[in-house]
C-alpha cells in the first residue's frame, strides 16, 4: 500500500534508487508500475536534484531530509556541510571559511552521528563529530538526515543522523564515464609570501555493467588542492583597568594562508545474479592534507603589565569599553607559525541481502572505518630582545577599537626591519628549569580511530493483515580511539640553558621572504621567513614539555567501546476510513562496556609520578521507537514519531586521565588546579516526539511544517569543587594549598523544543511564463532549558541557534542555469582551537553566507559535438562575511574576527 498516490515522475525517481541506499536503515515505498515508460522521463540538473529527495522525504516513513546529485559527480554545492545546512532546521559551523561540522534542530556535533551508506564512520578529531569536508562531495550520490530514528537505525543519536551514499551502479542502469575539472581562487590574493592564492579541483567517475546486468561497477577519483586566505584578529581577553571598564587584555593577530590537499577514491561492486540474492562491496578512501603558515604579531595589552608593558591609558570609554587608549613601553611578539595536518581515512563495507522465499529474507553487514590523524604546529618566535624586559620597545603603542570587533594600533618600531627583528624568545614563556629557553614550541598531536561493526538481521514479511513485516536482529561494534599528545620546547642551539644571557639570532639571508602585510590591524609590515625550512635545518634544539611538566603525559589517553545491539521492528499499514496509515513501532536494547588507558598524576610516597590510570563501566538502555503516517489526502499527510534515544559522552571526556598545575601568582587565591577525564560518564539521554504534516502538491513543490520536543537526561558536564592541595601534593607552602579540580559529570536534565517549515516550488506550477524559475525557502527556531543541577541557571547548549533561515532561488530552462543561495544561522555557542590546539566553546555570532553560480550545458545547445559539455562559475562567500566569536554577553568583546574573502570557481563537466 502506498501512503499517496504519486506521479509516474515521483515513483520513477524513487524506484530508480538513486537517492536511496539499499542497506540504510529506512525502507521506502515503490511499486513496480513504475518502470512503465521511465525512459521517456527527461528531467536535469538542480530540479532533478530536488525532484529525487522529494521523493526520499515523502516515501519515508520517518521524518527526513534528502539532498541528491544534479548528476553523477554533481552535489549542489562544493561540498557536503555546505548542502547539508541548506536543509529545514541544519545550520553549518565554518572553519578556515569551509562549512565544517553541523548541527541539527539546534543541537551540535555532538549530538549527532554520520553513516557512510548505513554504517557509522570513524572520525579525524577528538570526539565523534564528523567533519564532512573529508568526505569529497563529488563521490557521494546523496545524503539523507533521519530526524527521527525506527528500531532497524543502529546510529540514533539525540539530533539526528546524517547517512551520506554511495550509487549503486546496477540500478543506474547504464554506462557513464564522466570528468569535472574546476579552478579557483580567493579574492584576497596570496597574503603570504611562498603561498598561492590559486587551486584546482577534479574528480572522474565510471559507472558500468557487466554480465548480462548482474554485475555493475561504480569508480571514483577526485583530487582538490584549494588555496585559503584569512585575516585572523584573536584577542586574549577582556580584563578590568583601573576604572573597572573592559580593556584589551592582549591580542594575538595574523595572516594565514593554507593550501588545502586532498584525493579521494570510491569503489562499489555490487552482484545480483538474481531476484534473491545481492552482494556489494563498497570502498571509500580518503588522504587530507592541510598546510597553514601563519605570521603575526602577538601584544600583551592590560595582562602584560609588569612584564610586557608598564601599564595601560584609557583615553576613551564607551558603555563600559575602553575602546581608544595605549600601553606604554610595550614589547611584542614576532611570530612566524606553521600549522600541518596529515589524515588518512578508510571505509570498507560488504552487504549481503537473501530472499529465501516470498516471507522471509536475511541479511548480513560487515563493515571497517578507520582513520589516523597526526597534527603538527610549529610556533617561532622572534624580537628585540631576550626576555621579559630585554629590547626596544613601544614607548606609546596605541590603539582604537574599529566597531566590529578589531583594534587597530599605531606603532613606531620597523617589524619588518632583519637588524632589529631577531630569532629568539622575546619573552619569559619557558618552563621552570630556564623561563628564557623558550624560543618556540611544537604540538604533535596524534589520533587513530577505528570501528568495525557486525550485522545480522531477518525479516518475515506477512500475506496479509496489519502487520507487514517483522525485522529482528542483532548489531555488534567495537570502537577504539586513540590520542598520544607530544610537545616540544624549542631553544636556539647558541642559547645555553641557565645562562641568562641576551643571546638572539638574525635570522639567515636564505630563509629570508618578502616582508607580511599587517595592515589589517595597523602593526605595519613584519618580519618573514620559512619557519618549516629554518626549523629543519636544524638550528633548534628540543626539549620533551612532559620532562619538565608532568601533567603534560596526561593528554595521551585510549578510550574503548564495545557496543551489542539487539532490536525488533515491525511495519504496518491499515486504514482508517479511507485513509491509509502506515508506520513502524519496535525496541532496541543496547549493551555497552566502555573502558579507558590513560596517565594520571598521582602523589606516590611523597612525590608526584605520572602512573597508568585505567576506568571502565557498563550499563544497558532500552530505545523504543514508533513512526506513523496518515495519508490525509493523495498529497497530504502527517507525520508522528516518537523515540527515545540517546548520545554518547565525547570520547575525549571519557578518559582516565588527572593531572595537577601550579600558578606561583595565585590569581584569585588559586594556587593550584587539576582536572580529569571520566571514563564512567553515560550517555545524554532524551524522550522525544515529533509531528509533521507534509504537502506535496507537485512533482516539484512541496510544504512541510513540524515541531519537536526532547526532554534531555544525564547532561554532560564540567563540575568544578574547591579543595586544599596540602591534603594531595607533596611539599605545598602553608596557606598556599587552595585550589580547584574540575572533571566531566552527568547532570540534571531539560529541554529543547523546536519548530521548523520549508517551502519548495518550481513557479512554472504557476504559469507557463514562469517556467525554469523556483525557490526553496525554509527556517526554524528552536527554544532550550537545561540545568547542569536542579537549583543552577540553565546553560546554553553547544551548537544551539535559536533561529536559522535558508533561501534559494533558482532558474534553470533551455540548458541555463542560474542560482542564488543565501544560509542564516543566531548567535550560538561554537567549538573553536585554542593554545596548543586544544579546543574550547565560544560564543560565536550569528552569520548570513550568500553562494551564487551560473552555468550553461551544452547538451541543450544542438550542437552534436558539445553534447555532455556543461560550464559553471561559482562565487563561495559572495558577500565576504567574516567569522566573528566573543567571549562572555557583550558582543564588543570579540576573540576572533576571520576575514576569508570570496573564493571564485570556474569550471568544466563533461559525461560520455
Amino acid at each position: 500500500m502506498l501512503l499517496f498516490k504519486p506521479s509516474l515522475l515521483t515513483l520513477a525517481l524513487a524506484t530508480a534508487g538513486a537517492s536511496i541506499s539499499a542497506y540504510a536503515a529506512d525502507d521506502v515505498n515503490t511499486t513496480e508500475t513504475a518502470e512503465e515508460n521511465i525512459e521517456v522521463i527527461q528531467v536535469t540538473g538542480i530540479r532533478r536534484s530536488l525532484q529525487e529527495a522529494q521523493a526520499v522525504k515523502m516515501t519515508s516513513s520517518s521524518v527526513v531530509e534528502a539532498i541528491s546529485a544534479e548528476d553523477i559527480g554533481k552535489l549542489p554545492d562544493v561540498s557536503i556541510a555546505e548542502s547539508l545546512a541548506r536543509l529545514p532546521g541544519i545550520a553549518a559551523q565554518r572553519l578556515d571559511g569551509r562549512a565544517n561540522v553541523v548541527s541539527i534542530r539546534g543541537l551540535g556535533p555532538d549530538f549527532s552521528l554520520a553513516t557512510l551508506n548505513g554504517r557509522e564512520q570513524a572520525s579525524i578529531n577528538d570526539n565523534r563529530g564528523v567533519e564532512f569536508d573529508q568526505y569529497p562531495s563529488e563521490l557521494l550520490n546523496s545524503v539523507v538526515v533521519y530526524k527521527t530514528p525506527d528500531a532497524s537505525l543502529m546510529t540514533q543519536a539525540i539530533a539526528g543522523t546524517v547517512d551520506m551514499q554511495t550509487i549503486s551502479p546496477l540500478k543506474h542502469g547504464e554506462q557513464t564515464f564522466v570528468v569535472n575539472l574546476r579552478g579557483e581562487t580567493n579574492s584576497l590574493g596570496a597574503l603570504n609570501a611562498g603561498s598561492t592564492d590559486k587551486g584546482y579541483r577534479g574528480s572522474i567517475s565510471y559507472i558500468d555493467q557487466f554480465a548480462d546486468d548482474t554485475i555493475g561497477i561504480a569508480l571514483g577519483y577526485s583530487r582538490m588542492q584549494s588555496p585559503n586566505q584569512e585575516e585572523r584578529w584573536q584577542a586574549w581577553g577582556y580584563p578590568e583597568d583601573a576604572n573597572g571598564d573592559a580593556i584589551l587584555g592582549g591580542a594575538k593577530p595574523y595572516v594565514r594562508s593554507s593550501e588545502l590537499e586532498r584525493d579521494g577514491v570510491m569503489a562499489v561492486i555490487e552482484f545480483q545474479p538474481n531476484e534473491q540474492f545481492r552482494s556489494v562491496v563498497d570502498v571509500f578512501y580518503t588522504k587530507f592534507y592541510d598546510e597553514q603558515i601563519l605570521r603575526g604579531i602577538e601584544i600583551p595589552g592590560q595582562w602584560g603589565g609588569g612584564w610586557a608593558n608598564s601599564g595601560s591609558t584609557s583615553t576613551t570609554v564607551e558603555n563600559g569599553l575602553v575602546t581608544e587608549g595605549s600601553f606604554q613601553d610595550a614589547m611584542v611578539l614576532v611570530r612566524n607559525d606553521i600549522n600541518t595536518r596529515d589524515a588518512d581515512s578508510i571505509s570498507v563495507g560488504w552487504n549481503n541481502n537473501y530472499i529465501i522465499d516470498d516471507n522471509w529474507e536475511i541479511e548480513a553487514d560487515l563493515a571497517m572505518s578507520k582513520v589516523e590523524r597526526t597534527d603538527i604546529g610549529i610556533e617561532t618566535y622572534a624580537g628585540t630582545g631576550r626576555g621579559n624586559g630585554v629590547g626596544a620597545v613601544e614607548p606609546n603603542l596605541g590603539f582604537n577599537f574599529t566597531g566590529d570587533g578589531r583594534y587597530l594600533f599605531d606603532p613606531s618600531l620597523d617589524y619588518a626591519d632583519p637588524e632589529l627583528i631577531k630569532l629568539g624568545g622575546a619573552f619569559s614563556w619557558g618552563p621552570s628549569i630556564d623561563g628564557n629557553m623558550q624560543d618556540g614550541f611544537i604540538n604533535k598531536p596524534k589520533i587513530e580511530d577505528e570501528l568495525a561493526t557486525l550485522r545480522l538481521s531477518t525479516t518475515y514479511n506477512f500475506d496479509e493483515g496489519f502487520m507487514r513485516s517483522v525485522e529482528f536482529g542483532v548489531n555488534y561494534t567495537n570502537r577504539e580511539k586513540n590520542k598520544v599528545d607530544n610537545g616540544e620546547y624549542l631553544t636556539l642551539k647558541g642559547y645555553e640553558i641557565g645562562s641568562g644571557d641576551n643571546y638572539m639570532l638574525a635570522v639567515p639571508n636564505e630563509y629570508l621572504q618578502n616582508p607580511t602585510s599587517l595592515a589589517f590591524f595597523g602593526m605595519g609590515n613584519m618580519l618573514s621567513y620559512n619557519a618549516l625550512a629554518l626549523y629543519n635545518a636544524g638550528i633548534y634544539n628540543s626539549l620533551d614539555a612532559a620532562t619538565v611538566q608532568p601533567e603534560r603525559s596526561t593528554n595521551t589517553w585510549q578510550v574503548e567501546e564495545k557496543v551489542s545491539t539487539f532490536y525488533v521492528k515491525a511495519d504496518f499499514e491499515t486504514e482508517i476510513g479511507d485513509m491509509p496509515l502506515t508506520g513502524n513501532f519496535g525496541v532496541q536494547a543496547v549493551q555497552t562496556n566502555q573502558s579507558s588507558n590513560a596517565k594520571a598524576v598521582e602523589n606516590v610516597n611523597g612525590t608526584l609520578e605520572v602512573v597508568d590510570s585505567y576506568g571502565e563501566d557498563d550499563y544497558l538502555e532500552w530505545l523504543p521507537s514508533m513512526n506513523i503516517a496518515l495519508g490525509l489526502t493523495d498529497s497530504q499527510r502527517i507525520v508522528l514519531a516518537a523515540a527515545r534515544t540517546m548520545s554518547r559522552a565525547r570520547m575525549d571526556k571519557m578518559n582516565a586521565s588527572a593531572s595537577f598545575n601550579y600558578d606561583p601568582n595565585g590569581a584569585g587565591g588559586i594556587y593550584y588546579s587539576g582536572s580529569s577525564g571520566n571514563p564512567t560518564l553515560r550517555p545524554w539521554m532524551a524522550n522525544q516526539v515529533d509531528l509533521s504534516y507534509e504537502n506535496y502538491f507537485s512533482d516539484q513543490g512541496y510544504f512541510a511544517i513540524a515541531a519537536y520536543y526532547k526532554k534531555l537526561e544525564n547532561p554532560v558536564y564540567t563540575e568544578t569543587i574547591f579543595l586544599d592541595f596540602e591534603d594531595v601534593i607533596p611539599g605545598v607552602e602553608p596557606g598556599k594549598g587552595q585550589g580547584s579540580f574540575e572533571a566531566p559529570v552527568n547532570g540534571d536534565g531539560g529541554h529543547i523544543a523546536g519548530i521548523e517549515a520549508s517551502f519548495s516550488v518550481d513557479f512554472g506550477y504557476f504559469a507557463d511564463a514562469l517556467e525554469g524559475f523556483g525557490t526553496i525557502l525554509n527556517g526554524s527556531y528552536n527554544d532550550s532549558e537545561v540545568r547542569e543541577t536542579a537549583d543552577r541557571d540553565p546553560i546554553a547548549l553547544a551548537g544551539l541557534s535559536d533561529k536559522t533561515f535558508n533561501a534559494t532561488i533558482y532558474y534553470e530552462n533551455s540548458g541555463f542555469e542560474a542560482r542564488v543561495s543565501s544560509r542564516y544561522r543566531s548567535d550560538f555557542l561554537g567549538e573553536v582551537t585554542a593554545i596548543s590546539l586544544s579546543r574550547v566553546n565560544v560564543n560565536v555570532q550569528g552569520e548570513t553566507v550568500v553562494d551564487a553560480q551560473i552555468g550553461y550545458d551544452f547538451t541543450e545547445s544542438g550542437i552534436d559535438a558539445l553534447y555532455g559539455l556543461s560550464v559553471v562559475f561559482q562565487v563561495n562567500n559572495l558577500t565576504d562575511e567574516p567569522f566573528i566569536t566573543y567571549t562572555g554577553d557583550d558582543a564588543r568583546h570579540v576573540r576572533d574576527y576571520q576575514n576569508y574573502g570570496r573564493n571564485f570557481m570556474l569550471g568544466a563537466n563533461y559525461k560520455f
